[in-house]
């Protein structure tokens, strides 16, 4: 009798694990089969929406959501939003209504992180105050309204290092201007007499040579579309001109 029951209990056992070991796989196979599902809807919706979006339009990326069914659209560092049919666009922000907790913003903020240290600083106007610890670089054209507006904000923060990326999309006299400031014998003093009270930079000599191309193309790359653009050392970025109790603010908070 214990035999027999030793043997069905051995085979109970065979039996249990062979269970096992079939749940497991068909759980991998139903696994990657959802996965394999998830790329091709994917791929479908890209293929469908990019033509939609333009004749230059490329769409980076498509990843489907845990919110609302959705499809996340990366496109030329923005976000937007489809369907699984990719049959609607939602264009706008996907807010938690209990958190408000704003997942757009955070997903591009995210897309639009800079690598600090690995800006050319070398091509940027330098300009230290105080004991300088605090480090901005700002995407700057010598036109803009707004960044001459940032410039008489920046007279009031101290122990600041600011570098300042000569950013010329306005005009082409920004060019010119730009470049007699670098040229200047102290290009921060010029720089910051231009902006601040208007005095022009003697003409540069024909030989001296400015960052404009250069400095063009890293915007093009950073996908920087206006200035004043301001850069931190975490790679967040503002665009637009910030007071002081914002920009202290927001300095405040990097480690």
């Amino acid at each position: 009798m214990k035999k027999i029951f030793s043997t069905t209990t051995s085979k109970l056992r065979h039996l249990s694990m062979a269970a096992v070991l079939l749940i497991s796989t068909v759980a991998g196979v139903s696994a990657h089969a959802q996965a394999e599902a998830a790329d091709s809807t994917e791929a479908n919706i890209k293929k469908l929406i990019e033509p939609r979006l333009g004749k230059d339009a490329k769409v980076d990326s498509v990843t489907k959501t845990p919110y609302g069914g959705l499809y996340e659209i990366q496109i030329d560092g923005d976000v937007i939003y489809t369907d699984a049919k990719a049959q609607y666009l939602f264009i706008g922000r996907v807010v938690d209504s209990q958190t408000y907790r704003d997942y757009t913003k955070e997903k591009i903020d995210s897309l639009n992180q800079v690598p600090f240290s690995a800006l050319p600083l070398d091509k940027a106007i330098k300009t230290v105050k105080g004991n300088g610890k605090r480090v901005i670089a700002i995407f700057e054209d010598p036109n803009c309204i707004y960044c001459k507006r940032l410039h008489k904000t920046l007279q009031e923060v101290d122990n600041i290092t600011y570098y300042t990326f000569q950013y010329n999309i306005l005009s082409p006299d920004s060019i010119v201007k730009s470049r007699n400031i670098w040229c200047a014998p102290n290009p921060s003093k010029a720089w910051n007499e231009w902006m601040v009270s208007g005095k022009d930079a003697p003409a540069a000599a024909a030989s001296c040579n400015a960052p404009h191309e250069d400095v063009l193309a890293l915007g093009k790359k950073l996908k920087i579309t206006g200035t004043p653009t301001i850069i931190f050392t975490d790679g967040s970025r503002i665009p637009g001109a910030v007071d002081a109790k914002g920009l202290e603010q927001k300095l405040s908070s990097l480690k």
